[in-house]
């Protein structure tokens, strides 16, 4: 039975050792993931960047009156005033 104690003691104290060496060897691994999911990121956006400069040049003032004109077809002004001035009443 004394064996037994004495057994499970130095279990313990071994798992703690054990649990020591888990941690660091998890933060490696997640330092490694995060690297990769940076270089990745790095990757997809010079490849975005490189594929807008191909696209041709497009006069923005050309698409904005375009599409501002599709906009305000069959709006018409009004003739009358939204607000009306008030005149203070005589004392």
């Amino acid at each position: 039975m004394k064996s037994w104690l004495v057994a499970a003691l130095l279990l313990l104290l071994m798992a703690g050792e054990a649990e020591a060496l888990v941690e660091p060897e998890l933060c490696y691994v997640l330092d490694a993931v995060l690297f990769l999911y940076g270089i990745v990121l790095t990757i997809l956006y010079c490849r975005l960047k490189m594929q807008v400069r191909k696209l041709p040049k497009v006069d923005p003032s050309a698409v904005y009156e375009t599409k501002g004109e599709a906009i305000y077809t069959g709006l018409t002004t009004r003739d009358q005033e939204t607000y009306e001035t008030l005149e203070p009443k005589g004392h």
